[in-house]
């Protein structure tokens, strides 16, 4: 008995389980590197004096309040990405993930921890290839050709010709 062996088939997900992914993708990322903060000693200081190391904030219910604000907006990305019409979700995905861009890359400014860095270098990563994914987004394609009544310009025309009209 001979065994068949096919090769797989390599489906490509649609592009909005893409970007959904690699918004999951990126927020996992982003919490881990936050959690793995709690290991430090200045951290834990901080967090005992009610200050954000190395950036003056001050932990308060305004502070926390913002922050969750900042974590909710890429989270609620992952449902908008699937549920939105597709040209609002791609210039969302665009436009948020540029915004985070730029804030993951003001947000390492001055940081040391090797850990911190490399976990900002992924979420910049994955927020570039959110923005290329999206801005990459396919059309539908469209008949150039095509004439008010929706037949292709090169087709012959068979209006006003009564044979045309009567043969079916």
């Amino acid at each position: 008995m001979s065994k068949r062996h096919g090769s797989y088939i390599d489906a490509k997900p649609p592009v909005r389980i893409i970007l959904s992914t690699l918004w999951t993708s990126m927020l996992f990322v982003f919490a881990y590197v936050d959690i793995f903060g709690f290991w430090r000693a200045d951290v834990i200081r901080g967090a005992l004096a009610k200050k954000v190391p190395g950036s003056g904030f001050v932990i308060d219910q305004r502070f926390l309040l913002l922050t969750t604000i900042y974590i909710l907006i890429p989270a609620l990305m992952i449902a908008a990405t699937m549920l939105m019409p597709a040209r609002i979700t791609r210039m969302v995905n665009i436009g948020v993930s540029a915004v985070y861009l730029v804030s993951v890359i003001a947000f390492i400014i001055g940081e040391s921890w090797a850990y911190y860095l490399v976990g900002s270098a992924v979420e910049c990563m994955l927020l570039l290839v959110i923005a290329v994914v999206a801005w990459r987004w396919p059309r539908e394609a469209t008949t150039t050709g095509a004439g008010l009544d929706g037949r292709d310009a090169s087709e012959p025309s068979t209006r006003g010709n009564i044979r045309s009209a009567t043969t079916v």
